[in-house]
């Protein structure tokens, strides 16, 4: 019988016409017998959007008939974004009349209209993913109707429901609701409500929130976590033989205190030309087999979720923190990248080889920070064969971060919060996060070895997963160079690279507009994110670059892995290769979603957390920064990264202007005026834990 991909292939030497279904069963010589199975084929062909059938009953490829397949992303303002999945055309802008009840994150067909100027604009044709089939909402009980508000303002549908008595669920009350009929043209969604949560804001129901929000996993089936029970064993002989015997060699893992799953250790020493380096990772692609249920369950996560105090791992424990986490003192499968550097920190020299490691000790961030920033007499008696070692790391990663630094890679150094939680959930205090020398050394290596391995995949032409960070451009640019003229900034739109937006951020560095102007630059700039096509890292000014260094956690770092491989064994080639590059399209857009709503999640229960642990201090003034001024007040910031608004219509003193150009707000009668970095002293008089909102109002 005729696979999908000779179909394919036949209708892709096809002449450009559509082919009618017996056209295709003539030239593909399908006998009667064979008829049945070939019409699911084609049923199943169409179904996934790589055939589409014509209004007069033809067949065609989609690419041959101004047709895409790819994901949507949608505008609280009712609009869509799609991007095409194998194709050179950009983003396309989809009218909320052209969506035909697409939702956000759907994977669909788009079939192109003209352009308008020089953005492409689409109508989807149909939906061939649904990218959710359950949504957090709010319950609304009105006198006609009931329904869920999704909290997701992108999904921008309202759900309507039918409630018996049963379900418990009263007027505002969050809940899940599971869709059953989805939105087109002329109706909206309905659904049924299967879980209610109640108030947003009560720690442990928050959590579960977001989780089911974002469409995350928790547990794992039993079947895939048997498969991890079954390869959770201890390194065999008959593992170690063909692989680079590097037990000899000392190497450390450098991590945080809590971290459980180790994926990289790190070796160094002095020679001739300059360093040796080993960047040794755990080998998880020897565990996880293509296919198997651990790998589609993998593919599925894209990526671990760290949510305050609990991680949704990628891959079960018993491989996450156990075999495949390379655990000091315990022979570990690896792969490493083992490079020869000389002083000016270019790579001389590299292999990549399969490797068995021996890490001598699991270090943190903590006591090497001691070691290389504090001259900590204690920590030095502890790791007393290791202090030269961590010089010398010191020494190497130093030499790398100035040469990136040099061809223009930007250091976006904004503060990041830590939240400390009891054990209940409930938020004892919001640090913010230092990065020592431990850090930023094993920043440094990782980021030199996944360029080196990015390097060497597009050398021997492997299919692959890159990452892409492509530089700004259009209506972004414009309105960027905007807000940069307040500040007496401004980019060359007609020759952006990386050094001119590190000109501007070594520029502000130390002013009062500073993280304003950073978060700006920022913003700028399009999502990282993963391609088969090795289209350079904008921030970091790499030509090549991948992700290699974190299996346990990413789904593209295994991709990587698997194709080092298979090119090290000799077997990427033919159909093999074939195989390969078809996948890789689809693994680069769902691992980028997944990342995406890993850190859409993430970032929602910070937001969550920050004003439950704000509500015990209404009544009180606190020192602030003015962050961003708006037409209706302006946003202040706390040392602790906590943010809050000061509403226009608190300031009394005055009726303020707001100024769009020069971004504040201005008194028309005392001309006192507010901008972004002055220091105020505010006092907080609003925490909404359910919307999500602190407010504040200015001390006289």
């Amino acid at each position: 019988m005729l696979s999908r991909e000779e179909i394919l292939r036949h209708m892709q030497q096809a002449s450009y016409r559509p082919l009618s279904y017996q056209e295709l069963l003539d030239t593909l010589h399908v006998g009667e017998d064979q008829q049945g199975q070939f019409a699911k084929m084609i049923g199943r062909l169409q179904k996934d959007g790589e055939i589409l059938k014509t209004r007069r009953d033809k067949y065609g490829l989609p690419e041959k008939m101004n047709t895409y397949r790819g994901v949507i992303k949608l505008s609280q303002r009712g609009h869509g974004i799609f991007t095409p999945e194998d194709a050179d055309t950009g983003e396309v802008f989809i009218y909320g009349r052209n969506l035909n009840g697409a939702m956000h994150e759907d994977r669909v067909l788009v079939r192109l209209s003209e352009r308008n100027g020089q953005r492409p604009e689409g109508e989807v044709i149909r939906a061939i993913t649904r990218a959710h089939k359950e949504l957090v909402g709010t319950f609304e009980k009105r006198r006609h109707a009931t329904y869920v508000i999704p909290d997701d303002s992108r999904q921008i549908y309202p759900v309507y429901v039918k409630v018996d008595d049963r379900t418990k669920v009263r007027h505002g009350d969050k809940v899940l609701v599971r869709l059953t009929t989805w939105p087109d043209k002329n109706q909206y969604p309905e659904g049924q409500i299967v879980e209610v949560f109640g108030k947003k804001g009560q720690p442990g129901v928050d959590i579960q929130i977001v989780i089911k929000k974002h469409g995350l996993r928790e547990g794992f089936s039993a079947a895939v976590l048997e498969e991890a029970r079954r390869v959770d064993r201890p390194v065999a002989a008959a593992e170690v033989s063909g692989r680079r015997d590097l037990r000899r060699v000392r190497m450390v893992t450098i991590d945080g205190e809590d971290a459980k799953d180790l994926d990289d250790a790190v070796s160094i020493e002095r020679v001739k030309v300059g360093y040796r380096l080993g960047v040794h990772i755990a080998d998880v692609s020897h565990y996880v087999k293509e296919d198997s249920k651990l790998d589609k369950e993998a593919c599925e996560r894209g990526t671990s979720v760290y949510l305050v105090d609990k991680v949704l791992p990628m891959l079960p424990p018993e491989l996450s923190n156990g075999i495949c986490s390379l655990n000091a003192g315990q022979d570990r499968l690896a792969m490493s990248c083992l490079m020869d550097l000389d002083p000016s920190g270019k790579v001389r020299k590299y292999e990549i080889v399969p490797s068995v490691i021996h890490v001598q000790q699991r270090m943190t961030y903590t006591a090497v920070n001691r070691i290389l920033d504090e001259d900590d007499a204690e920590t030095l008696r502890s790791y007393p064969e290791l202090i030269e070692d961590f010089r010398l790391m010191k020494e190497l990663a130093d030499i790398l971060r100035a040469e990136r630094m040099k061809r223009g890679a930007l250091d976006f150094d904004f503060p990041e919060p830590k939240v400390i939680v009891d054990e209940k959930g409930f938020p004892l205090e919001i640090r913010v996060r230092s990065s020592g020398s431990g850090e930023l050394l094993i920043e440094d290596f990782m980021i030199k070895a996944n360029e080196v391995v990015a390097e060497h995949l597009l050398k021997n032409e492997a299919p692959a997963l890159y990452r892409v960070h492509e530089k700004p451009e259009g209506d972004s640019l414009t309105r960027l160079n905007n807000v940069l003229g307040v500040f007496g900034h401004k980019l060359p739109e007609n020759r952006i690279n990386p050094q001119a937006f590190q000109k501007i951020l070594a520029g502000i560095k130390g002013t009062p507009g500073e993280k304003t102007i950073s978060l700006m630059l920022l913003r700028s700039m399009k999502h990282a994110r993963y391609a088969p096509q090795a289209l350079g890292h904008f921030g970091l000014a790499s030509r090549f670059y991948c992700h290699f260094t974190s299996p346990i956690r990413r789904y593209p770092d295994l991709i990587v892995h698997r194709s080092l491989k298979l090119l090290l064994a000799g077997e990427m080639k033919g159909s093999r290769r074939a195989q390969l590059e078809k996948r890789m399209g689809y693994f680069g857009e769902h691992a980028t979603i997944q990342e995406i709503k890993a850190e859409e999640a993430e970032r929602d229960l910070v937001a969550i957390k920050k004003c439950q642990y704000m509500k015990q201090f209404i009544g009180e003034e606190f020192e602030a920064t003015i962050s961003s001024v708006l037409a209706f007040g302006f946003f202040v910031e706390l040392p602790n990264t906590v943010e809050g608004l000061v509403h226009i219509s608190s300031i009394q003193d005055d009726y303020y202007h707001f100024n769009d150009r020069t971004y504040t707000l201005t008194g028309s009668h005392g001309g006192k005026t507010y901008s972004i970095g002055d220091k105020v002293r505010v006092l907080l008089v609003k925490v909404d834990v359910d919307d999500v909102k602190i407010d504040f109002e200015l001390v006289r």
